[in-house]
């Protein structure tokens, strides 16, 4: 029995992980005036017919805070980036001189600014709910445990341990979450 409660355990640990690291890959997507590749992440090109990364296709670089430069491996691939930037709707509008496509990341106004932290807190919510979640589907497994003959001792001894991980993720999230709002609000 000890070594199911562990096993769940260790399975909660190892979901609130990932939780955290989905959360931080989203918080990368959300710019914060500053030019970023990460920004880029996500955005698929149609390289002669299949959709392909677009760090696939090119070599993405920031060589300032305001400009995103991306050198296409091939000429052709020009149009087709830009095309996927714009249909991305990220707010970047790509340009380009017959060898790269160039952004500018423009300033952000202060409104865009509280709404991108709205943003950040929202998907910051969707990370605490995750977290709740796997501990509510935690604790139902431990109930399991208990019919099949876990102590009660043991039982709320592995609620404390699971609640002790609850609580450290979510502060992890407020702190990612704080961090980046300081980040965007930050002229």
């Amino acid at each position: 029995m000890e070594d199911d409660v562990q096993f769940y355990l260790d399975d909660a640990k190892e979901r609130m992980d990932n939780t955290i690291l989905h959360l931080d890959k989203e918080l990368l997507k959300i710019r914060a005036g500053k030019a970023n590749p990460q920004m880029l992440d996500g955005i698929m090109v149609d390289y002669y017919g299949s959709l392909t990364p677009l760090n696939q296709v090119s070599n993405v670089n920031v060589p300032d805070p305001r400009t995103i430069k991306i050198q296409p491996w091939e000429k052709a691939m020009i149009t087709p980036i830009e095309k996927a930037i714009m249909a991305a709707n990220i707010g970047l509008n790509p340009s380009n001189n017959g060898e790269l496509v160039i952004i500018n990341v423009p300033i952000l106004t202060e409104e865009r600014r509280h709404d991108l932290v709205k943003q950040v807190k929202q998907e910051g919510e969707t990370g605490k709910i995750s977290i709740r979640n796997t501990r509510r589907e935690i604790i139902e497994e431990f109930k399991k445990l208990k019919k099949e003959g876990l102590s009660e001792d043991m039982e709320r001894d592995a609620e404390d341990d699971i609640q002790k991980l609850h609580d450290e993720y979510i502060k992890k999230i407020e702190v990612l979450i704080s961090e980046k709002e300081k980040d965007i609000m930050t002229v």
